[in-house]
Formats: C-alpha cells, sequence, structure tokens
C-alpha cells in the first residue's frame, strides 16, 4: 500500500515523525491538567435566598414557594428540589439531557427578576450552575483554629480573614471562589444597637415605635441648584455616624433629651451565634475553596497549601491561628495515579515478556513494542490539545489499551516474517506484508474505535465519565494502526536482520489448526459445536449474571459521623454537653494515648443547632472498618437522645453511600408519614444488619418554638397595633433590620434588638412602655405558648415529603438493597401510609436505571455499528453476521471472570463492568475478523471451504495467542494488583480479561463451524492447503 511504501522509502522521515511525536507526548504528559474525576457537566442549577432570623416555615411561605411559583413551567425542567432551614432557602433544578443550560439559566435568572418583592432583609436569590455540595467543584477545604483564647478571640481575627485572606486565596491559580463560614455561617458583621428593655420602659420609651425614629435618618440628594454664578449638588446627611447614633434623641422627659444611648449600646458585632465549628478541640472557621474548570488540582493545590503554610507562619503566627486542610484530593489522585502507572508499567513489562516468549529476540520484541510509546504518548498529546484531563478514568483507559495497541503489530510483524521465511526480500515482506492484511487490520481497528463512539457522544453521567476512557483507547488503537502500517515495517526491513526463531515448533500450530478441523469435520459436528456454545454461552449468562450497583464502592479515608442533636436543643447546649463531650472523648485518641490514634477532626453544627457532622482523620495504618466501628461504638454513642451514624463518604462525592437509595414518602398531610419514617428508621437496620438510616428532614428534630398570640383587644386599649408587637417581638430575636451601614469599605446590616432572656417567663413578664396604657407585662398583650416547630421543610415538585437515605451494608449491592426494600421494607410502610400517600424510590436507583438503559442502547448501537462496517469492510453481510455471532461467547467468560473475583472480593457489576462488556463487543471480534478475513483470501485464491478455513488457521493462531495473550497480560495487573482505589477498576478489567481468554477460546471452534457449515455431509475432510 502507499501509505507503507512511502514509509519504506524515507526510513529517516519516518524516525522524524515517530520522535517528534514522542517528545510532544512527554511535554504533554508534564502539562495535561490532572485531577481525581473527569469533570462532569450536570444539567442543574441551584437557587439560594436567604432571610435572617426566619424560621423554615417563614422562609418556606415567603421564600421558597414565591421562587417556586415563578419558577414552575421552566423549559426542559425535570424536577425541583427545594429545602427550607433556618435563615436559609434554596432549591435545585434539574434539566433533561438534551436542555441547553445557557438558555435555561437565561430563563431561571428572567423568571427570578418578575418575583414579587422578598421582606426587606431577605437576600435576593442567587443562581448557580451545578448541585450544592457538588464534590466536582471543591478543590480543598481549610479550617483555621484559634490556638489559644477561644471563640471571642476568633471573632476578632474573622474581619480580617474575611476581608484580607480570602480575597487572597481567591486569586491564586486554580481558585474560582473561596466560602468562609463559622459560627456566625456566612454573614459578616452587624452593626448592633441593644437595647435594655427595663431602662427604656423607666424612662417610658416606647420600643416598638423608636424603630421609626432610629430607621428613618438617611443621605439624600436633590439634584443641582444655581445659585449666582455656581451649579451646587443638594445633599442632606440624614444619615447618622456611628459615633452619633448615642445621641440621637428618642423622647423628652421634663425638660431634658432621653437619648439613645441612655437605654442602649451600639457596636459592630456578629450576628446571633447559629453554631460552632471545631478543629482538634479548637474553635475555628472553615474556608471551603471551589476550583475552576480547566485548572490542574495539583498545581492548584500545591498553591493553595503553600500560600497557607506561609500564612501559617507568618500572619497567622502572629494572631495565634493556625490553618490545616481536611480531604486532600491530591492524596488521592497521586495514590491513584502511582497505583495505576505501576500497573500501567507492570503490563506493559508483561506484554513485552509474552512477546519475547514467542519471537525470542529481542529486536523482533523490541520492533512490535514500540507501538505502546508512540502509540500511548500520542494519546498524551490528544487529550491536551481535547481539553482533556489526567484522572483515573483516562489512567485505566492507558493501562486498557496497553496490550491493545499491540494487536496490529504482532499480526504486520507475523505476516512479514511469514514471507520471509519462504525467501522474500526484506523490502518486499515488509510491502507485502502490511498490504496483505491491511484489511483486516483496518476492520479489526474500525469495529474497536466504533464501539466507542456512541459513549464519547453522551450527554448524561455516565458519557461525561467514561468519555476519557472512550476517547483514550480509542486514540491509542487507532494509532496503533498507523504505527503497525509505517514504523514497524520500516523497522523491520532496516532493523530485524536476523529472522526469530520458532519458540513453538511450526507442526504445533499445524497440528492444532488440523485438530479443529477435525472436530468440524461434520455437519453434525457443526451443528453442535454452534448450539452446544451459544446456548451454553446464554444459558451460563444469564446463571451467573452478577448483581448490579452503580459506582464501584470506593471510599475515601475520612469516617464521617452524622450527629442528629435532641429536638429544641439550642446552640448553647449542644456546644455545652455534645461538642464539649465529643471533643473530650476524642482528645486521647488526638494526643496517642489511646487507640486507635487519630491525626485530625472536625466537628461542626448545621445552621440552628439542630445537629452536626464529625469528620475524623485516622492515624495511617489503621484499619479502616474496624476505626469506624469503634467512632460508631465509642465515639458517638451514650449521649441521651442524640441519634448518629457513621459512614465513609464515596470518592465519587455526596453526603451519602455511592449506592445509596432515596426512600421519598410523599402525602397530602406531611404530619401523618412521621410515624411513617420512624417506622422505618426501625425496620431497615433490623432487617439489614450493617445498614444505616438517614432520614431527610428528620421528622423528630423539631425546634422549640414561642408562639405569641396577640390580643387584640388589650393591644387596642394600650395603643398598640399588632405591628408594633411583631417589632417587640422581633427585638427580642433576631433583631429589627433598619438598613445598611457604609463603613467606607463595606456595606453592613443595622439591628436593633434588646439583650438576652434565659426563660419564657421573664420574657412574658418583660415591662413595655406603650402610648395609652403606660408600661406593662408583655404577657398581657399576648398569649404565650411553647409549640414544636420543623427544623426543615423538604418539598419535591412543590409537595412536601420525608426522604430516608439508605446506605447498604458491607457486601450488599444497589441492586439487592432496592429488592431488600421493596419487598421486605415498603409493604409494612404502605400499611402505615395516609391516604393518597406514595414511596417512590431516588438516589442511585434512579441513576443506575437510567444507565442500564443508557448503557443498552450503547451496546445495541456498537453491535449495529460493528455489522455495518464489517459488512461494508468484507463487501458481504453474511461475513458480517458470522463475526457479530461470536460477541455471545465473550459476555459468559466476562460474567465467570467477575464470579470468581466476587467469592473472593466483594465485586458486583457496576457501571465500568457494564462499560467493559461493551469494550468487549470490539475486541471479540478482532479474532473473528483475522479468520473471516484470510478464508476469503484463501478462497480467492482457488481453495475450497475446508482447505481455506485451515489455511486460515494455520496463519493467524500464532498471532491470534499472541495479541490475545499480550492483551490479557497487558490488562492482569488492572484485575490482580491490590491497592487503595483499585476498586474502581478491577469489575471492567474481570469482564475484559475473563472476556477475552473465554471467546478466544471459543471463537476457534465456533468460527470455523459457522464458515464450513454448508458443506454437504459427503465432502472430503481433509484438502490439502496450498497456496
Amino acid at each position: 500500500m502507499r501509505l507503507t511504501r512511502s514509509s519504506l522509502a524515507n526510513p529517516a522521515a519516518v524516525a522524524i515523525v515517530a520522535a517528534v511525536v514522542v517528545l510532544f507526548g512527554i511535554l504533554s504528559v508534564f502539562r495535561i491538567p490532572a485531577q481525581l474525576l473527569p469533570r462532569i457537566e450536570k444539567p442543574v442549577m441551584t437557587v439560594g435566598a436567604g432571610w435572617p432570623g426566619a424560621s423554615p416555615r417563614e422562609i418556606e411561605s415567603e421564600i421558597t414557594v414565591p421562587i417556586e411559583e415563578v419558577l414552575q413551567g421552566t423549559p426542559g425542567m425535570t424536577e425541583m428540589s427545594s429545602w427550607s432551614v433556618p435563615n436559609f432557602s434554596w432549591s435545585q433544578l434539574e434539566f433533561a439531557l438534551e436542555t441547553d443550560m445557557t438558555h435555561a439559566l437565561i430563563e431561571v435568572i428572567s423568571r427570578l427578576n418578575r418575583l414579587r418583592p422578598l421582606p426587606g432583609n431577605a437576600v435576593r436569590p442567587s443562581v448557580s450552575m451545578g448541585e450544592w455540595g457538588d464534590a466536582n467543584d471543591q478543590l480543598i477545604e481549610y479550617f483555621v483554629e484559634q490556638l489559644e483564647g477561644g471563640e471571642a478571640d476568633l471573632v476578632r481575627n474573622k474581619r480580617h480573614l474575611r476581608e484580607v485572606v480570602r480575597p487572597e486565596i481567591a486569586g491564586l491559580y486554580g481558585v474560582s471562589r473561596v466560602s468562609m463560614f463559622d459560627a456566625s455561617g456566612t454573614s459578616s458583621d452587624q452593626l448592633q444597637i441593644v437595647v435594655d428593655p427595663y431602662k427604656a420602659a423607666e424612662l417610658g420609651i416606647d420600643i416598638a415605635r423608636a424603630v421609626d425614629r432610629i430607621g428613618r435618618s438617611a443621605n439624600i440628594s436633590s439634584g443641582v441648584v444655581d445659585v449666582g454664578r455656581r451649579s451646587y449638588t443638594l445633599r442632606v446627611e440624614g444619615r447618622y455616624d456611628v459615633d452619633e447614633l448615642e445621641d440621637l434623641i428618642l423622647d423628652w422627659r421634663g425638660g431634658l433629651p432621653i437619648k439613645l444611648g441612655d437605654v442602649a449600646t451600639i457596636e459592630f458585632g456578629p450576628p446571633q451565634r447559629e453554631g460552632f465549628i471545631y478543629h482538634n478541640g479548637h474553635a475555628a472557621a472553615r474556608f471551603s475553596i471551589a476550583k475552576t474548570n480547566d485548572a490542574n488540582v495539583l498545581e492548584a493545590l500545591d498553591g493553595v497549601k503553600a500560600r497557607m503554610n506561609e500564612l501559617n507562619e507568618t500572619d497567622f503566627k502572629e494572631r495565634k491561628l493556625f490553618a490545616s486542610y481536611s480531604f486532600d484530593p491530591s492524596v488521592y489522585i497521586k495514590r491513584s495515579i502511582n497505583l495505576l502507572t505501576g500497573n500501567l508499567v507492570a503490563g506493559i513489562l508483561l506484554a513485552i515478556g509474552v512477546l519475547w516468549l514467542f519471537l525470542r529476540q529481542w529486536r523482533a520484541t523490541l520492533i512490535i513494542a514500540l507501538a505502546i510509546p508512540v502509540s500511548l504518548l500520542t494519546t498524551f498529546v490528544v487529550l491536551s490539545l481535547a481539553g482533556r484531563s489526567l484522572n483515573v478514568i483516562s489512567l485505566a483507559g492507558l493501562a486498557f489499551a496497553t496490550g491493545m495497541v499491540l494487536d496490529a503489530a504482532i499480526v504486520v510483524l507475523e505476516n512479514i516474517v511469514r514471507l520471509r521465511e519462504r525467501g522474500e526480500s526484506a523490502a518486499d515482506a515488509s510491502d507485502k506484508g502490511t498490504s496483505q492484511v491491511w484489511g483486516a487490520l483496518l476492520a479489526s481497528t474500525a469495529t474497536t474505535v466504533a464501539i466507542f463512539i456512541p459513549i464519547m457522544f453522551l450527554r448524561d453521567v455516565e458519557g461525561q465519565m467514561f468519555a476519557d476512557l472512550a476517547l483514550t483507547i480509542a486514540i491509542g488503537v487507532t494509532v496503533s494502526l498507523l504505527v503497525a502500517i509505517t514504523i514497524l515495517p520500516t523497522a523491520s526491513r532496516y532493523w530485524m536482520h536476523k529472522l526469530p526463531s520458532e519458540t513453538i515448533d511450526a507442526s504445533v500450530w499445524e497440528r492444532l489448526a488440523d485438530r479443529i478441523v477435525d472436530l468440524t469435520s461434520t455437519q453434525k459436528r457443526r451443528l453442535g459445536w454452534i448450539t452446544g456454545l451459544m446456548a451454553g454461552s446464554i444459558l451460563f449468562t444469564v446463571m451467573l449474571w452478577p448483581e448490579s450497583n452503580y459506582l464501584p464502592p470506593v471510599k475515601r479515608d475520612t469516617v464521617d459521623s452524622f450527629l442528629f442533636f435532641p429536638p429544641g436543643t439550642n446552640v448553647e447546649t449542644a456546644d455545652r454537653e455534645i461538642a464539649q463531650l465529643l471533643i473530650d472523648r476524642l482528645e486521647p485518641h488526638l494526643e496517642g494515648k489511646k487507640e486507635p490514634a487519630i491525626r485530625d477532626y472536625f466537628l461542626w453544627s448545621f445552621p440552628g443547632g439542630s445537629g452536626g457532622w464529625l469528620a475524623i482523620n485516622p492515624a495511617r495504618g489503621t484499619n479502616l472498618d474496624e476505626f469506624q466501628a469503634v467512632v460508631q461504638n465509642e465515639i458517638v454513642s451514650g449521649i441521651p437522645d442524640m441519634f448518629s451514624f457513621t459512614i465513609r463518604r464515596s470518592l465519587f462525592g455526596g453526603f451519602e453511600s455511592s449506592n445509596s437509595v432515596e426512600m421519598r414518602l410523599g402525602a397530602t398531610d406531611s404530619d401523618a408519614l412521621k410515624p411513617v419514617v420512624a417506622r422505618a428508621m426501625q425496620l431497615i437496620p433490623q432487617q439489614m444488619p450493617g445498614a444505616s438510616a438517614q432520614p431527610n428532614p428528620d421528622p423528630f428534630a423539631e425546634a422549640n418554638e414561642l408562639r405569641f398570640t396577640p390580643d387584640d383587644v388589650r393591644l387596642a386599649e394600650v395603643g398598640w397595633t399588632r405591628q408594633d408587637l411583631a417589632r417587640v417581638i422581633m427585638e427580642l430575636g433576631q433583631g429589627v433590620w433598619l438598613g445598611e451601614y457604609f463603613t467606607g469599605r463595606e456595606r453592613v446590616d443595622i439591628y436593633l434588638k434588646t439583650t438576652r432572656f434565659d426563660t419564657p417567663e421573664e420574657m412574658a413578664a418583660l415591662p413595655v412602655s406603650t402610648p395609652a396604657g403606660g408600661v406593662v407585662p408583655l404577657g398581657q398583650l399576648a398569649r404565650i405558648a411553647v409549640a414544636p416547630s420543623p427544623a426543615q421543610i423538604t418539598r419535591i415538585n412543590r409537595a412536601r415529603i420525608y426522604s430516608v437515605i439508605v446506605n447498604p451494608p458491607e457486601g450488599m449491592s444497589l441492586e439487592a438493597l432496592v429488592d431488600k426494600l421493596e419487598t421486605s421494607i415498603e409493604p409494612e410502610l404502605r400499611e402505615l401510609m395516609p391516604a393518597g400517600g406514595d414511596i417512590q424510590y431516588a438516589g442511585s436507583v434512579q441513576d443506575l436505571e437510567r444507565a442500564i438503559g443508557t448503557l443498552g442502547f450503547n451496546f445495541l448501537t456498537a453491535v449495529g455499528l460493528l455489522l455495518l462496517i464489517m459488512a461494508g469492510l468484507f463487501r458481504s453481510l453474511k461475513d458480517a453476521i458470522l463475526v457479530v455471532i461470536s460477541i455471545p461467547l465473550a459476555a459468559v467468560g466476562g460474567v465467570f471472570a467477575i464470579t470468581i473475583v466476587n467469592s473472593i472480593k466483594f465485586q458486583p457489576l457496576d457501571l465500568l463492568g457494564m462499560i467493559g462488556f461493551i469494550i468487549l463487543v470490539g475486541l471479540v471480534v478482532n479474532n473473528a475478523i483475522l479468520l473471516v478475513a484470510q478464508t476469503r483470501a484463501a478462497e480467492a485464491r482457488g481453495l475450497d471451504r475446508t482447505a481455506a478455513v485451515r489455511q486460515a488457521l494455520r496463519y493467524r493462531l500464532r498471532p491470534i495467542f499472541m495479541s490475545t495473550l499480550t492483551s490479557l497480560f497487558g490488562m492482569l495487573p488492572l484485575l490482580v494488583v491490590p491497592g487503595a482505589g483499585s476498586e474502581i477498576y478491577r469489575g471492567m478489567a474481570a469482564a475484559i480479561v475473563g472476556g477475552m481468554a473465554v471467546s478466544t477460546l471459543f471463537t476457534l471452534l465456533l468460527l470455523p463451524s459457522l464458515l464450513q457449515l454448508k458443506l454437504r455431509v459427503g465432502e472430503a475432510r481433509v484438502i490439502a492447503a496450498t497456496d
């Protein structure tokens, strides 16, 4: 062929091109961004809003519901989930895969602009792409702890952290945003006017009407006025400065002014405490650092760590602060890269070793092995140009491609050697040997690449996650074909002066070919082999088909405990009675006085103090399963009325297992669902020991609500309205928002509030001055009662629901978990459901169902593409069908291999395993293509069918075994080498290795039977094969 002849005529040019490609490949290795997982863009948006001081019910009615009303009917939106918690509301909008998210974003913003006015101090909704807490967006989390002192000292440093440190970190390479959280949440300082209500009552100051007096001041401009020859801007300096507020006159008594400073103190300070954050027992602030989409994660992490270490030695040291990170993705990235790199090198060495065993000549072995560095390094170049990253998926693709890229080179060199043994010159043998197998190689390469085309164009999560794998293997195999028809024939002509010796006597391959022909010599035998192999493969595949998982159960090294505090517990009580107890229990483990030792831990509470999160990093080498049990049974247990569960979170992100199931319980009467949720929490651990269940929201983690019911008659008697009463109640709590004050650097909220009270009885006895009734107790103007209030309200598609998130026990697949829930849990729960109630499943089970549908369609598409490609290349639909028929033989081998692995270590069929079966479609047909192509070539030279099959077996058995064994040994380390993170691709490796091994042996019997199927029974069995 022309390209081969051009390469043979210009060896220097071939060497230069190969060297340039290798050089660019090496440069790309160091420049390509590295991260843990591929970038996954989900068709999801998050809408967040806030209202300081509001309870979940007010957040729902005044913030969440109005947002839902304007967003309902957004084109392309498939589901809208909303959460209302104290002070905050956020909604997650999911869209169909084909939705143009740019247009959807514009539509959502446009609809939010039509939102009716929110309460005065509410924060307008903001929109962000992606889901809240998406692990793909996070770079790292840092905790800045106060080494000396406590919360009060940290408060003094908070402004420096917020105004100086946070912007500096946000400006580093690879950082898109930095969010800071402390005991006050994300709120900045406030200008607080704290009134002493007893002094106010004593002086006759109506604190309900004081709001108007203080809040009316404002700076106002009134345009430009011409006075004489000059123009002047008119401006009223009506806003009080901070140092002037104390002199604000509220009223006059006996000719003397009563000033604001007489009844109140004025200061800058943090908002009301909303929680606590501790690192190793010290009060801390949390920095959540997000990455940019195109960042090299390792480089970005190094930059952030370097700057934080520098701050620890300088600025933070002076302020008695210290910053340390929690989950470090670089540990997993480097560990995964090292493991996969080791497997890659081991696979290369094993593949080369297999080649040498067949060839027993280093020059011939190295000529074939040239395909590995050239193909893989070229793959790096293309990945870099395509904007892809180096991650565990793309690295796995490189490792799987190690043996595959040798197939074409083996076939070409084997054919060249055969021709030179027959007396052809080196030049003619290189040219003819390549040209003779070019059609078969093109067909096998095209079929391998074709199976990945649908995956690369999938837009869902599965397509985005595995596109790197598909692209990597497709590039490597394509480049290996170019290497086989250019570099290899050129190298064999000029470098392979001596032919490889036959390590296995040629008669062995002839006897094996004769034996196969003999086994398929009669019509009865052929039908028997065809029926037995096909039926047996399908039968055993169905019988042994493994249970399904969504993602490989790869877990982080951190152990997380989710804590649900006793209902109604306030922040101070949770801190004093729960957090300090946990700190005391963890202290001996932290100091190494008690086993198991821990490196560090992080403890923080949810807004409002309804629960918390404890994350512990054990010392290196700790048995993580045993440590998890210690944390659950010793660290977080035994705290009165507190519920907790301990897990190791998935490496793929999220706050639960990668194979968890969300049971959604919905009904018109949401309160009637509470006993159903409680029963589910009891049944799940009883029916499935080791499983954990997390309610969301917790139906019994309710807050205590002081409910004031106005007495309208009494209010009228004293000259107040309901609005006046509401103002006083707001002052007793979060405070009344009076507007904003510009400090010269930032705008801060102004709040008018009263001093705190210890008991509801004190609040009821509070004296308040009124216009017509003098000083009266507050309890006379309203009835005060204690009532429960939800700590969180969850809505799905505008309806309230309760969810129970179930994490499976060790050794249980997602499929088995769903089956157990449907058969053992759901029937009893349905009996307790109120009228009109329903139970639905979401989470990973939805993802798995979608993935199975997507990959099933992808499998059929790949088979269809193979059929069309081979029909075009063979110019025969019948030959194409003969090749495709061999595909089921691969499935039984893959299933059998997964079954063996699962008997040793838990290994269900996850997404990567399913991808492995699709990859098999393209790999197992390669051997069939070689046999069919060689058979048709022999027939074209005049041989009858049996002789042609015999010759095809004699010529192709050796390269078939060489290519199969090199591929198997190249992938073998991915299957057998243990290590953290090896679970990610073990299922895929088992499917491919087992499928290739079994299908190779079966194909050697099935295909000759199919090719000879039309022969008449009386036809001669043995016909001498000649050229």
